[in-house]
Order: C-alpha cells, then structure tokens, then sequence
C-alpha cells in the first residue's frame, strides 16, 4: 500500500521540523567543545583517584611554561637580563598570575658564603643579590635542580614558569568527589554519595566553565604579551592548558573549514549525478537539520565533544547523506518504471513526469519500500555504536551516546522531511542513471557471477594478510604527534619537550620509614632514593627528575662538595627559610604521610619510545631497591592515558565480539534467517579487518583517538550491507538475476553513497590535527572496501544462500 503525503500535510511537517530546529539551533549555541587533555581522563578510574589524593598531599601547581632562546645575543647577559625582566613584569600583570619563576627569581645558593642552614630565598636571587650573569652562567651549568628546568644544558634557552593561583574552593569539591569515590572501594555508590557527587557536579560546572574559559583567555593573553618579543627571539609555550588551548582551536576550525568544504564537495558531487537542484536542497536541508538538532540537544544534555568524538558532525553527515541519497536513487527508479522509461534509455534522457496523485503516490512508495531496510540500517549501526558503551573509558562511552542520538535523530528528520520537501517541490523529471555506471555494474555482476571462487579467493587472502598485520599494529599514545609537523603547536611541543626535560608528568610515589626520632629520614633512606634515581635516568626517554635526591646534591654543593650526615640534613630542612624549604622539598617529601616523590618528565619525541615497557622498567626499578613489599605508585598524566591505552586495547576484542553478536541477533530478526544472519556479517568482519589491517602495514598506531575506527568502521558498512541484502530478497527469478537485478537498483545507491562521502572527506586529509586526517582516509577505507565486498563477496554468498 502507498502513503500519499497531501500538499498541507507535507507544510505541516516542514513548518514543524523548522520550528524544532530553530529552537534546538538556539540551544545548540550552548554547545561545548572541550577537546583538552583533562577531557581524556575518567574519574572513577581508580588511576585516576589515586591521583586525585597524591595532588591533595603534594599539591602540584598550576603553571604554563614560556620558553625564551634568544637569537641575536647571549642568554646570559646583561641585555638578555633586561629583557626577561621585562616579560616576567609584564606576565606578574595578570590577575590570576601568583608569581613567575625565571633565572631572575630562583635562589642560587652556591653564589652565596652562607651555610645551606641560613639560607633566605628572597635574598640569594639575581635581582636580589645582583649577581653578573657570568656568575649566574657557572652556578646554573651542571646544577642538580634548574637545569633542563629553567635552563637547557647547552645554556641557550631559558623557561619562564607561570604559576597560577588555585582555585581552593573548585579543589576542595574536587577533592570531595575523589574521596567520595574511593571510599566505595569500587562497590555500588549508595543513595547518599549518589546524591551527594550529583550535588557536587552541580556546583562544580560553572566553576569549571569559568575556569576553563578563564584558561583560554589567559593563553591568549600571553601570546600578545610574548607576541613583541619575538622580534629578538625564539618564544615558545608550553603546559597542559596551553595545549588544551591550541587543540580545541584547531578542532574548532577544522569543523568550521573543513565542515564547510566537505559540504561544498559533496554538494558538486550530488549535483553532478543527480542532475537536479531539488536533489541537492533536499539532501543539504536534511543535514543541516539532523545535525544543528543532534547539537542542540547534546547542548541540552550537556554533553560535550572531546578529542574522541569531535568528528560526530562528520560521521552524521556520511550516516544522513546515506539514507537520501537511497531515497533519491528508489524515487528515480519507481519514476522511470512507472512512466516506461526503459532500464536501456540512453543516459541524460529525461522521463516521463509523474504529476499530482500521481507524484504523491510516487513518493510514498519510494518511502514506504525504503523504510525497512533503512530502520535495519540504522538499528544495526546504533548497535555497532551502542557497543562502545562496554569499555570503561568515559569519553568512549559519551561518544558512544552522541553517535547513537545521532544516528536516530538523522533517521527521523530525514524519513519526514525528505517525502515532505519532494512533495512540496512537485514531481521531478527523472534522467536514466548514468549509461557508464549502468554498464560498470551490469559488467561487474556477470564477472562476480563467473569467477565466483576466484573473488572468495582473494577475499580469503586478504583477509589472512590484514589479520597478519594485526601483530604488527602498534599500541601507542603521543599528544605531539597528534599535530602536522609544520604547525605551530607541534613546533612548540618538541621545542620544549627535547630543551627543557620533556613535556609529560610521570610520578613515583614511594612510602619511606621515618626518620628515629627527631631526624627527617635516615640515611639508609637516602641512600635508597639516590639508587632509585639513578635507575631511572638511564631509561631513553626519561628527561627531568625532581626529588629529595636533588636536593640533598644540592646541599652537597653548597657544603663545599661534602656530603651532609643525616643529622645535618635535618638541621638545614628545620633551619631553612620556609619558602625556600616548600620550593625544594615540600613537593617532594611529606612527613605526614611518609611519602617521597620522584617527578618525572617524559620526553614524548624519543624515537621509538616504548611506553608500556617504560612503565614496567620503571616498576622493577623500584621494587629491584625497596623490594616487592613495600608501598609505591605510579600516577599523573603519563600513567593515566597509558592506562585508558591499555584498557581501550584490552576491550577492542570484546567490544568486537560484542558487536558481532549484537549484529547477528539484529540480522536473524531483520531477516528472520540465520543462515542470511551470518553472510550479512562476513562483508562486515571484511570491512573491520582491511581497516585494522590497512593501520597495521602502514604503521598507523592505535592510539585514544583511533582506537574508536572499529565501530564506526562496522557502522559504515553495515549499511550497504542491510541494503543490498533487502532488495536481493525481494528479486523475483534465479539466484543469478536477482544479483543483477540488485546491482542494477541498490548498487546505484551504494556505488553513489560511496563516491560522494569518500571524495567530499578526501578533504580532510589536509587538517593540521593528524586524528582528523587519519578519520578521513580510514573512512575512505572503510567506505570503499565496503563497496568493494558489498558488491562482490556478498552477492556470491547470497546466491549460494
């Protein structure tokens, strides 16, 4: 039976799908991009909380690192002094700066004739003191704290550390969440601690809004205090918000630019085949509306795109672009069939145009025929999606609902508004698809159905060689390398990250006895932590470590090169000024909790850095010194993203084998066949494989951001799959007419689909942000090796059905 849409009718749905977008288009303005590292990390995690208690007994500061390299004078004289004074000024300025630590600042106390006991931070600086810089060149060369902190080895680049004030009132809730979480031990949240986090997370998001708006602007700030400066020298910023700053820029033009000119190329494409504007209108209103819907309601929802799941609005665009044009394709069809357009017509030849009932009855039908496999479709991609929700990293789970709410917001908008604005927009004189495709597709079915074993061959071979790369697929995780080689971002990163002792923070928390009696720590204790140190820096990719073992080199110096006893130790850690005393060994050692800390930084552009192995070196590192029994962790940035790695590797099995069986259990329903259930999967497994093996050979690693292709692989292919599988069972006739017949109805849908989506996001391949550009040719793959085995390997498994 057709559905017939009346003229009042379809302005009834038009003029309700405007109103519905326009006022989820005034919510989506609310719509956040938080593409920074912080987004990254999952707060239930038991790493995570770990870290959350070592930053309250520790308490790290917030700071942003400007990297200074003069270019034509020394950094140690009196008018490069001049000038970092300058800058420091100019940065103290602003509101929420605390203080700015340079060469300027630091004490230096083997300059002075005191004892290490007496020493005054305040009165042992350059400023203070007034030291030549000569003499500050020979106290920084070799010294056990500032240098690769605040001076490179070489002596030709100096950092600024801007330290920010804390926001105590946003730590203290934060700190409450975290205690909170650990106090559940990993068991259920009662009703209470429920409602108390619910609480919590109330007051803290306008807190974080502020801040990290607050954030951006200070980055921006700075760059133009810097901006005058870097007419005598190399600038360079660094620190997690500054990233978090250049990334979220970056992804933000990147949907603006790249949004836009995929669109333009997918726009000339549907043009160039279709042949008619309303075909064009039609598919660019059902994107506009399904994705400025899907953002207004992710704004409703206060969900926020991150690093993972910033290329929804790309992925919805294949997922809508998809549907009409299988829409397009049936209606052109129904139109030559009914009007007796003959299948050979000569291409570019207009039919017979269906008017009044007639027209409305033409849209329905093409409608009513689609509908089915377009629900099987999309069911089936929401599961593929719906199945990330199985792995325990947060972001993953989010960009698994974002996807899902996509994809059925796209399917709505585009089943109403599509037969609505066809109505609306009168019949259509409907050309012959075009006569070199025609006869592509009519020669591709003769040759799948006489080299049957061959292409089942080739399949199979393939198949074996993208699983055999499987063993060469790397699993690894660099922010650095998130960003083209020529960009400013990935410049500044390397710049400081192989200058200044590396650019990602590694902890090691280590549990020391106390010292007897009135002694800060006994000697053996010392004497552990200084082995402990050593064993770590002999590791590649190690850069600046900080701990007691610094300070205890640089009493030593200040000693006239003598060792201090334990006693003595003691006496100068009590005697010490007190700032001076927090700044050396307060965020090293805390008494209360009998706790030493080593901090590291890891230098993220060591080639071929095996971060795994790292980690694991490092863990007998100190079990080798203090043994197996006692207390130690491994925390901050560094561990936590390797420990997402490892989960999203670990999970990428399960999660597959989750999705398969989802998709299985949809296809015995959609098909009611079993024996059509499993040959609907094998295409599917084909797609999933070429991708992960396509990653393999051409050393594209698993990382946070890739990690995710399986699904949105399976997603994709899947459609064509649904589809051809559909019409194959509705083919009257032999086996072997029914692969003709579909290839000469279906495969113009899929063949157009295809070709559109991977020209249009061939675009993408230019993004300065390296994730978005592997999207797009991992995409391009999925969607043509889904052609591909759409075409061939399916029709002969369902011949042989």
């Amino acid at each position: 039976m057709n559905l017939r849409l009346s003229r009042p009718g379809a302005w009834l749905i038009v003029l309700a799908l405007t109103a519905v977008t326009v006022a989820l288009g005034f919510a989506a303005r609310q719509f956040e991009i938080d593409a920074s590292a912080d987004t990254l990390l999952t707060r239930d995690n038991e790493k995570y909380l770990e870290y959350m208690q070592l930053r309250e007994v520790f308490a790290p500061e917030e700071f942003l690192l400007v990297a200074y390299q003069p270019t034509d004078r020394e950094l140690f004289s009196a008018e490069t002094f001049g000038t970092l004074r300058e800058l420091r000024n100019e940065l103290r300025a602003l509101d929420r700066v605390a203080t700015v630590r340079s060469i300027l600042d630091v004490p230096l106390p083997t300059l002075a004739d005191t004892g290490i006991a007496n020493l005054d931070a305040a009165a042992l600086s350059v400023d203070a003191a007034g030291w030549s810089p000569q003499a500050v060149a020979g106290a920084l060369e070799g010294h056990p704290i500032y240098e690769n902190l605040i001076v490179d080895d070489e002596q030709t680049v100096t950092a600024l550390q801007v330290v920010f004030e804390a926001n105590e009132e946003l730590a203290g809730l934060a700190a409450r969440q975290a205690d909170i979480r650990t106090a559940a031990a990993g068991e259920p949240l009662t009703e209470a601690q429920t409602a108390e986090l619910e609480q919590l997370d109330a007051e803290m998001a306008p807190m974080e809004e502020r801040l990290t708006a607050l954030r951006s602007r200070e980055v921006e700030q700075i760059r133009a205090i810097v901006a005058p400066y870097e007419e005598s020298a190399d600038i360079y910023l660094g620190g997690v918000h500054a990233l978090g700053k250049q990334l979220i820029d970056i992804v933000e033009s990147d949907l603006v630019v790249f949004g836009g000119t995929v669109l333009v190329l997918i726009s000339a494409l549907l043009l160039l085949l279709f042949r008619d504007w309303r075909w064009l209108l039609i598919a660019i209103a059902c994107c506009v509306a399904s994705i400025v819907c899907t953002v207004g309601l992710f704004a409703l929802l206060e969900l926020e795109a991150t690093a993972i799941s910033a290329n929804f609005v790309a992925l919805q665009l294949i997922l809508t672009l998809a549907v009409v044009v299988h829409l397009v394709v049936r209606y052109r069809e129904l139109a030559r069939e009914r009007h007796g357009q003959p299948a050979s017509q000569t291409a570019g030849q207009p039919a017979g145009q269906p008017t009044g009932q007639g027209h409305a009855a033409l849209v329905g039908e093409a409608v009513r025929s689609k509908t089915a496999p377009i629900l099987y479709a999309a069911g089936s991609t929401v599961v593929g999606f719906v199945a990330l929700l199985i792995t325990d990293i947060q972001p993953v789970i989010s960009f698994g609902w974002m996807m899902a709410i996509a994809v059925s917001v796209s399917l709505v908008i585009t089943l109403c508004l599509f037969p609505a604005l066809l109505t609306l927009l009168g019949p259509a004189r409907t050309a012959d698809e075009p006569a070199w495709l025609r006869r592509g597709l009519e020669r591709l079915a003769g040759a799948v159905l006489s080299a049957r074993y061959a292409i089942l061959a080739a399949a199979f071979l393939l198949f074996v060689v993208c699983m055999a790369g499987l063993f060469r697929l790397d699993v690894e995780n660099s922010f650095i390398d998130y960003f083209a080689e020529d960009t400013d971002v990935h410049r500044e990163l390397t710049f400081i990250d192989r200058n200044l002792g590396g650019s990602t923070p590694l902890d090691v928390i280590v549990d020391v006895p106390p010292g007897e009696g009135d002694l800060l720590l006994e000697a053996e204790t010392f004497t552990e932590l200084q082995k402990m140190q050593a064993l770590f820096e002999r590791h590649a990719g190690v850069g600046k470590i900080l701990s007691l073992v610094n300070f205890t080199a640089l009493a030593r110096e200040v000693n006239d090169g003598r060792p201090l006893t334990e006693y003595e130790m003691t006496a100068a850690y009590l005697l010490m000024d007190e700032e001076l005393r927090e700044s050396l060994v307060g965020s090293y050692y805390s008494p209360e909790t009998g706790q030493a800390r080593f901090s590291i930084r890891i230098q993220d552009t060591t080639e071929g850095l095996d971060r795994s192995a790292l980690l694991e070196s490092l863990h007998d590192d100190v079990q080798a010194v203090v043994g197996p029994d006692r207390e130690y962790t491994l925390s901050n940035l560094f561990v936590l993203y390797e420990d997402i790695l490892t989960k999203l590797s670990r999970s990428q099995l399960y999660s597959l084998l989750v999705v398969l069986a989802a998709l299985f259990v949809a296809f015995l329903a959609f098909f009611r066949s079993f024996k059509l259930a499993v040959i609907a999967l094998v295409p599917n497994l084909l797609v999933v494989a070429t991708v992960f093996g396509t990653m393999a050979w051409f050393g594209i690693p698993l990382d946070l951001m890739t990690m995710t292709i399986a699904a949105v692989a399976m997603g994709i292919a899947v459609d064509d799959t649904v589809h051809y599988v559909h019409r194959f069972r509705e083919e009257d006739g032999s086996p072997a007419d029914a692969v003709r017949a579909t290839n000469s109805s279906v495969g113009f849908a899929v063949c157009y689909t295809t070709l559109i989506i991977v020209a249009g996001f061939f675009a993408l391949v230019f993004s300065d942000f390296v994730p978005t550009t592997l999207f797009g040719v991992l995409t391009g793959v999925a969607l043509t090796s889904a052609l591909v085995f759409d075409m061939t390997v399916l029709p002969i498994l369902l011949e042989r059905r």
